[in-house]
């Protein structure tokens, strides 16, 4: 199913109007299609939701899930440090005229300020959503590779001694956490590959 059958589908729980789910599904292709995004598009959607969607039955509110894909990166700026709270604030907006329940609004707002710090929470829906973002690190050299130029794209507006100390404090900070990867699935799916993807990265830095 593609992206906008998906989200019209997610929506159609709460609200008959098609105007409202298509002007916000609008929004949504809109922003993730912005000229400066190479990798935080419509495609890092999809893939999210193909790795999420084989460990489907492990979350237990796929909807909040969800809704906190289409909107994590919803604003992205390379030069700006509170993406994701403006995200989350954008996604409180649009869930609010859906007339989603509030707690589930705030959740998704949780689900999406995590995606920051990329720490492991105690909720394990969060989790799921951490590792599917994270995923492309540890796919095949090849597809890591054309990862890594494709942020290096967004961010092009760095010259590269400003860029690849920040890269580098980025990449050693997921070396440093206990693991990439939050939940057993994707830990063994990954992040031996990813822990060797980034090692390698920082030596070609």
């Amino acid at each position: 199913m593609n992206l906008k059958n998906q989200f019209e589908q997610l929506c159609s729980s709460f609200t008959n109007d098609h105007q409202l789910t298509n002007s916000l599904w609008k929004e949504i292709e809109t922003k993730y299609s912005e000229k400066g995004r190479h990798y935080h598009n419509l495609l890092h959607l999809e893939n999210m939701f193909s790795e999420l969607g084989a460990v489907k039955s492990n979350i237990s509110d796929f909807t909040a899930i969800s809704f906190s894909v289409f909107y994590h990166d919803i604003i992205y700026d390379a030069t700006s440090k509170i993406n994701e709270e403006k995200s989350a604030a954008k996604a409180e907006k649009r869930l609010a005229e859906l007339h989603l329940d509030k707690n589930k609004i705030s959740m998704i707002s949780e689900h999406i300020l995590a995606t920051k710090s990329h720490q492991k929470s105690y909720q394990e829906d969060t989790n799921y959503l951490l590792d599917a973002d994270l995923s492309v690190l540890g796919k095949d050299f090849k597809t890591y590779l054309e990862y890594t130029q494709s942020i290096r794209k967004e961010y092009s507006i760095y010259p590269d001694f400003l860029y690849k100390p920040g890269r580098k404090k980025v990449l050693k900070h997921f070396l440093e956490l206990e693991s990439i990867f939050k939940t057993d699935y994707f830990k063994e799916k990954y992040e031996a590959q990813a822990k060797e993807n980034i090692a390698e990265e920082l030596r070609l830095l």
